[in-house]
C-alpha cells in the first residue's frame, strides 16, 4: 500500500521533547500549521497502519514549528518515546486544497522523469523552506534536490504517479 492509498493523512512528525512536562515539538507536514489549533484528537503512530487515537490537550505555534501536549504524556521521558512518530487525521479533518496543489503524501513516492522521459527515481521526501519546497529524489543510491517551482517542475500528476522535471547542468552532480 502506498501513502496515496491510505485513508489517514499525516499532518505532523514529532521531532523532539520540549521541557519536562511532556510537550513535544512537531514538524508540520502541512502548509497550514494553524490547523493544529482546532485539532482535539488525532491518530498517533509510526505509520498509518499502526496508530492509536490520542487527545491533544494544548497547542502552541512559533516560527520553528508547533508544540503540543498530549493527554497522558506528562514527563520528558514519555515525550521522548514519541519522537519519530506521526500525527494523522481522518479524511473529515483534511484541509481543502486549491486546484493544482497537493498534499505531501501525494508527492512522496512519485516516479520522477526528466523532460526527455528518462527515469530519475522516486520522490523520497519534501523539504519545507520559506521560499519554496524542495523535492528529495532518490537517484541511484544518492539524493538530488529539485526546487518545487515551475522552472524545474514541469508536471506533477499524482493521479498518474509521476512528476516530470527539467534539469539544469550540475543538478545530477555528474
Amino acid at each position: 500500500m502506498t501513502l496515496q492509498d491510505q485513508e489517514l493523512l499525516a499532518v505532523g512528525h514529532i521531532v523532539k521533547p520540549v521541557g519536562v512536562r511532556g510537550e513535544v515539538a512537531v514538524r508540520p507536514l502541512s502548509d497550514t500549521p494553524g490547523r493544529f489549533r482546532s485539532l482535539r484528537t488525532a491518530q498517533l503512530g509510526p505509520d498509518a497502519e499502526h496508530t492509536q487515537e490520542i487527545t491533544i490537550e494544548q497547542t502552541s505555534e512559533n516560527p520553528r514549528g508547533v508544540r503540543i501536549k498530549l493527554k497522558g504524556v506528562n514527563n520528558r521521558e514519555a515525550a521522548e518515546g514519541l519522537v519519530g512518530k506521526y500525527l494523522f487525521v481522518a479524511p473529515r479533518h483534511r484541509v481543502k486544497l486549491p486546484r493544482g496543489k497537493y498534499f505531501v503524501h501525494q508527492v512522496i513516492g512519485l516516479a520522477v522523469v526528466d523532460s526527455e522521459g528518462h527515469a530519475l527515481g522516486h520522490v523520497r521526501d519534501v523539504l519545507k523552506f520559506p521560499a519554496n519546497d524542495v523535492y528529495v529524489i532518490e537517484y541511484h543510491g544518492r539524493e538530488i534536490l529539485i526546487p518545487a517551482v515551475k522552472e524545474f517542475v514541469l508536471a506533477l500528476e499524482p493521479q498518474k504517479g509521476t512528476m516530470r522535471v527539467r534539469l539544469i547542468e550540475g543538478m545530477l552532480g555528474e
